[in-house]
């Protein structure tokens, strides 16, 4: 299989940056996308709302269902989950992809941005997956991909924001847990991470701004590299933590500087590599 057609993806987050680029890749091939997002309303400092993403995701070749969705919230998730089935007559991805972060200490962190941390990174990835499943379960070729990174102890990838890191390998625990809960029922559980930091908002915010940007590379290296793990069968590619570039080099991809923001310039590496 090397096609999306006709799949239905949830995608949290779906609104802007990785989410939306993996959206639209998934559009080319005719797919229906459920925009899964809180941003209803244009926000002044980041892009887009989930009815923009809509209409690019329509653009691109496929259908769009855009749900206003706090993944903090159990009653929003399982509303939307049942609005895809109702509209798309099941589910067959699940992209975990909404995402919270702040990079400080221990003694800098404030308990509101440890607790939004976890409730969006591990417990909103947790709940998506548990309303997701029973019609995951009934997919041909079932997929969840959660954008989370390899789990490594070494402690220097604690050391300096112990509560972000501690939130996002709560993503990846899931992928190591459920991939083999279930494994026998065919359902593949991965993760996908960058090699370098990407474009996104985050990092233009967050993490250095135009400096940094020009370190990067786009969010379309994300979305091919996810294209190619959700045409794969799910029961032979479950269990995963996928790099996007060591995921496109496997599929013969060997010219990365088509993503790169600024040809020629030194790639930022990202967090946790």
């Amino acid at each position: 299989m090397s096609t999306l057609q006709g799949k239905t993806l949830f995608i949290t987050g779906a609104s802007r940056g990785i989410g939306l680029s993996i959206a639209l890749r998934a559009a080319r091939d005719g797919a229906n996308i459920i925009v899964a997002a809180k941003t209803a309303e244009a926000h002044p400092k980041l892009p887009g709302t989930i009815y923009t993403a809509a209409e690019e995701i329509e653009k691109a070749g496929g259908r769009a269902l855009p749900c206003v969705v706090d993944v903090r919230e159990e009653a929003q998730v399982f509303e939307a989950v049942g609005r895809a089935v109702e509209t798309f007559g099941g589910i067959d991805v699940l992209i975990n992809n909404a995402s919270a972060i702040h990079l400080t200490g221990t003694l800098y962190t404030p308990m509101k941005r440890f607790d939004l941390m976890h409730q969006i990174n591990t417990r909103g990835t947790f709940l998506c997956s548990q309303a997701a499943l029973p019609h995951l379960l009934k997919a041909p070729n079932p997929h969840v991909l959660n954008i989370s990174p390899p789990l490594n102890m070494d402690p220097r990838w604690f050391a300096g924001h112990v509560a972000y890191t501690m939130a996002k390998y709560g993503m990846s625990m899931c992928v190591l847990g459920m991939a083999r809960e279930f494994a026998d029922e065919g359902v593949a559980v991965n993760a996908l991470w960058p090699k370098t930091a990407i474009a996104t908002s985050a990092v233009q915010n967050l993490l250095g701004g135009d400096d940094s940007i020009r370190g990067c590379r786009t969010a379309e290296i994300m979305a091919d590299a996810a294209h190619a793990i959700l045409t794969r069968p799910a029961r032979s590619y479950t269990g995963h933590f996928a790099i996007d570039e060591d995921v496109l080099r496997e599929t013969g991809v060997t010219d990365f500087e088509k993503y790169a923001v600024t040809p020629g310039a030194e790639l930022l590496p990202d967090y946790f590599l």
